[in-house]
């Protein structure tokens, strides 16, 4: 029988954590503990190897244009053993940045190209103004209550190609890029946002939703024990509010 164990790899800590990214690593490990799963992170920076053999999880925040740019590259080449795994079933939460990188290629304000890794069926354009804010999107995946909340901060607008399926749609913020609604990319096991703030201590079903999809690629098909939540609902709510009241 296969072990409760959860192993995240979080890819390019030092360039790639805007806004508290770095908070959702925690929020996973943290919910995983607390139910006796034992739960390790692993940091990996530009240039070093990964055992994609001990990886359940996988994450990867935002940077600025100019940490995007340091870390694309190596990302690319790590890229082509990534969608594989991603293919496969490996789960994945990808904030701002590193969901540009998942698409056809993301546009800096400069107007720079950057390919991305063409996993995602999106590219990214470079916006005249900055989307800042609230969010409150509504989701499809199979998780309750079917909100998520955070916080935008992108210049760049991301639009959805026929193979994409949004994460949501936004009842308040910009979401992917103003127009038509949509907030996020959903494919195979992987989550696609522009969710800051961090996105999962405010959001605990969903980072349940990601741990169960973890255990689920190794072969445990259970469902995880009730936490009680109270404190995270709470800053959940705060920000329905706001939206509610807008």
């Amino acid at each position: 029988m296969a072990e409760r164990r959860l192993n995240i790899l979080h890819l390019y800590p030092e360039n790639m954590n805007l806004y508290g990214d770095r908070g959702n690593v925690l929020a996973l490990a943290q919910r995983a503990r607390w139910r006796g799963i034992p739960a390790r992170i692993v940091n990996r920076e530009v240039g070093q190897a990964v055992d994609w053999n001990d990886v359940d999880l996988v994450f990867m925040g935002g940077g600025e244009d100019t940490h995007q740019a340091r870390i694309a590259d190596d990302f690319l080449e790590l890229g082509t053993e990534l969608a594989a795994r991603l293919r496969s079933g490996l789960p994945m939460l990808a904030i701002c940045g590193a969901y540009q990188l998942l698409g056809r290629y993301y546009e800096t304000a400069d107007r720079i190209q950057l390919p991305g890794l063409n996993y995602l069926d999106v590219w990214t354009e470079a916006g005249e103004t900055r989307a800042i804010g609230d969010v409150v999107t509504y989701t499809d995946l199979s998780i309750e209550p079917r909100s998520l909340v955070g916080f935008e901060n992108h210049g760049g607008r991301t639009f959805l190609g026929s193979e994409a399926r949004p994460l949501g749609q936004v009842a308040l913020g910009q979401g992917n890029n103003g127009q038509d609604r949509s907030e996020g990319a959903v494919q195979d096991r992987v989550v696609a946002t522009y969710l800051h703030g961090s996105l999962l201590p405010k959001n605990p079903h969903l980072a349940d939703l990601l741990v169960t999809w973890a255990l689920q690629n190794r072969g445990i098909d259970e469902p995880l024990e009730p936490l009680p939540a109270d404190e995270e609902f709470s800053a959940h709510e705060t920000i329905l509010n706001r939206a509610r009241n807008s």
